[in-house]
């Protein structure tokens, strides 16, 4: 009995309707034609790269560029549809590989360490024994006059008006 009695009772709350959620889901807008272009060339700290892309909502083409540190250019050109990516990769210039030269020796001479110059103490400290001191002596301190309690003076009975019950009319 006790089983039929809590399997009616799940069944009871999983029946309960729930309210609908108070967030809504975001609407959905179709895709939307763009087109954007940028690029740096910074000689001096060899960054040369760009990117360019454009959209007719539908197929998105591009190319991006990359300057290696071998000296090469690395173009990459891309087309993404409903088929999928496709790339294809470039390479601009032949790749410069510097022969490596040895050095004939560190170019960085550390200092030879110095000897270290320590100065003789001047002379020994002397050290004397302590003078004996006498004991040290305490007074009692002197006995004072106890506190003068004086009692408040008597002042007049509080006069309390009694409190009249009312009478309960039913």
């Amino acid at each position: 009995m006790k089983i039929v009695i809590v399997a009616a009772f799940f069944a009871a709350v999983a029946a309960q309707s729930y309210p609908e959620p108070a967030y809504k889901t975001p609407e959905s807008y179709p895709p939307q034609p763009y087109s954007f272009d940028w690029a740096v060339n910074d000689a001096p700290s060899y960054n040369n790269y760009g990117h360019s892309e454009k959209s007719d909502g539908n197929v998105v083409t591009g190319s991006y560029r990359v300057q290696l540190p071998d000296g090469r250019m690395q173009i990459v050109n891309y087309r993404a549809d409903s088929n999928g990516y496709v790339a294809d990769v470039k390479y601009e210039g032949e790749a410069k590989y510097p022969e490596y030269k040895a050095l004939a020796g560190p170019a960085y001479q550390p200092p030879a360490p110095a000897a270290p110059a320590y100065r003789a103490p001047a002379a020994a400290p002397a050290y004397r024994a302590p003078t004996p001191t006498a004991a040290p002596a305490y007074r009692a301190p002197a006995p004072t006059a106890a506190p003068a309690y004086r009692a408040p003076a008597p002042t007049a009975a509080p006069a309390y008006k009694p409190i009249v019950p009312l009478a309960y009319r039913g």
